[in-house]
């Protein structure tokens, strides 16, 4: 059964990753069966037995990863005036959090924006222009930091 949940957990990570790097959008036809299926799996992958507060942690952590990146995202249309990043990252911070719990968030905030920083940094020492206009999406940053999580566990 954890096969098959880390199977559909990678498979559904690496095409949300591949269109927001070819749309900059997160599709909701797939970041929201995402979050459901993590619900499910957090049942499903229960060792004894379906655990309805650990369906409940999963659901408060669902919101919990939406609510956070959904604070920045409108923080930083307050600051700067214009969108820096999408409710698509939002959801799929969600999807991360009925995955993972709440615990793991931070870890997948914080993978995720390493390796962007890492790919930013490589464009800047090849020679890129990078402005703060330039656009990155951050969807496959967070899948990664999703993915690491799912199979490593949380920085403790």
């Amino acid at each position: 059964m954890v096969l098959a949940a880390t199977a559909v957990l990678g498979s559904a990570l690496a095409i949300l990753s591949a269109i927001d790097f070819e749309t900059r959008r997160l599709p909701d036809f797939l970041t929201l069966p995402l979050m459901a299926m993590g619900l499910a799996a957090a049942l499903a992958l229960d060792r004894e037995g379906p655990d309805w507060a650990v369906l409940g942690w999963r659901i408060l952590s669902a919101g919990s990863g939406y609510l956070m990146l959904w604070g920045v995202a409108k923080a930083y249309l307050a600051l700067k005036g214009r969108p820096g990043l999408g409710l698509g990252d939002a959801k799929l911070m969600a999807a991360g959090g009925a995955w993972l719990g709440v615990e793991g968030l931070p870890t997948v905030l914080l993978v995720a924006s390493f390796a962007a920083l890492l790919l930013v940094a490589g464009a800047v020492l090849r020679g890129q222009k990078i402005t703060a206009k330039t656009s990155l999406p951050f969807g496959p940053f967070l899948a990664l930091g999703i993915w690491l999580v799912w199979l490593y566990g949380p920085i403790a």
